[in-house]
């Protein structure tokens, strides 16, 4: 019985948190932050100059070089730098992944 208290309570409080944001602009703001970020994505050449890769580079490379600057970067604590490399990955994995797949 107590749960269902705290959760309809919680369910309430949540409700009125979206009321107030939607009254005050935050959740537009928010939307076309996430908007401005999504179109911030990196390209394929500063995705080969975060890994040092070229384009004759096979996969197995590229998973390897990303492998050991992600732990890299893992132990030297930069999550910034970690995320790069993150991102570099995956923008190549779509590059390799297109060129895979007959059109």
């Amino acid at each position: 019985m107590g749960s269902g208290i705290l959760g309809r309570a919680f369910f309430q409080a949540y409700r009125q948190a979206l009321a107030n944001a939607s009254k005050t602009g935050v959740a537009q703001e928010a939307m076309q932050n996430a908007v401005r970020k999504a179109g911030k994505s990196i390209t394929e050449q500063e995705a080969r100059q975060i890994l040092g890769v070229t384009e004759q580079t096979s996969w197995e490379e590229i998973v390897q070089k990303y492998d050991k600057l992600f732990e890299n970067n893992a132990k030297a604590g930069s999550f910034y730098l970690q995320s790069k490399v993150h991102r570099a990955k995956e923008c190549l994995e779509e590059v390799y992944r297109s060129k895979s797949t007959p059109s």
